[in-house]
């Protein structure tokens, strides 16, 4: 062999052994992921698998580094349950809270930020803030219970649960009923977690196009991403996870996912880049 062969195949031998080195540790078990139905961000489909934005953006590179993750639907308060006991390996997508930070390495993904949602019917004074919410006792208002966007929005859900005027779902779909039965008048989440839900469903699809938005500013613009927790998953897990997320996180897909799926009216008021 000539020495330019020789140095060719030394130099390639190295570049192979150096991708090889650079690429993550396939995952040591299963990667259990209960997801709750949020939007289109997480959703079931026909055949019973999970579908949606977070799952489909992710799944791709959790497969191209030998991790095998599990999926089930669960409602979002037992979602939440199971992270924090370790029975959940990923949270998606969720805020980022103080709380959950306790629990968990988050990767951001997108900015989101709830706002008040109720029908765009009869003459209703607008709502400016958090106080001209509790201030008009006469609104009956819906949550989705395990819903989390931050310490001002849990502050909110005990000051109307304490003036008796809080109503907790299990899901999206469950407020709106209850929204298009006259039951409550405004509900609190993101604008597109509202949309995508009814959208999915006949018995409420006609809201979407009738929806009120209203952004407070005690509900700002926070992250939202991916949680991985801390308490269930070996450090090496851990670092290969969120080595695949921040990969995601750099690349378009999610907030491309978003703008094929939503109005750009409807996005402006709650998913933007982080």
């Amino acid at each position: 062999m000539t020495r330019g062969l020789i140095a060719a195949a030394v130099l390639a031998a190295t570049l192979a052994g150096h991708a090889h080195a650079q690429a993550p540790a396939p995952c040591s078990r299963e990667i259990q992921v209960p997801v709750a139905l949020i939007g289109m961000s997480t959703t079931q489909l026909e055949n019973g698998s999970v579908g949606g934005i977070y799952p489909e953006a992710f799944q791709g590179a959790a497969l191209k580094a030998g991790c095998k993750l599990v999926y089930s639907v669960v409602p979002r308060a037992r979602l939440e349950v199971l992270f924090e006991v370790g029975k959940a390996d990923i949270l998606m997508p969720a805020s980022r809270t103080p709380a959950r930070d306790k629990l968990g390495i988050f990767v951001p993904m997108i900015s989101h930020r709830a706002t008040l949602l109720s029908l765009a019917n009869g003459a209703r004074a607008p709502l400016a803030s958090a106080q001209d919410l509790l201030d008009r006792k006469e609104l009956r208002v819906a949550v989705v219970r395990g819903y989390d966007f931050g310490e001002q929005y849990q502050w909110l859900v005990r000051e109307l649960a304490r003036q008796g005027r809080l109503y907790q779902e299990v899901d999206t779909v469950a407020i709106a009923r209850l929204m298009q039965a006259g039951a409550i008048d405004v509900t609190i989440m993101g604008p597109t977690t509202f949309h995508g839900a009814v959208q999915r469903d006949p018995r409420v699809a006609g809201l979407a196009d009738r929806l009120r938005v209203e952004p407070i500013p005690e509900l700002p613009w926070n992250t939202s991403g991916i949680y991985i927790s801390r308490h269930s998953l070996t450090p090496e897990d851990q670092a290969t996870l969120r080595e695949l997320l921040e990969k995601v996180a750099k690349s378009p897909a999610i907030l491309e996912a978003f703008q094929r799926i939503y109005k750009q009216d409807w996005l402006a008021e709650s998913v933007r880049p982080r």
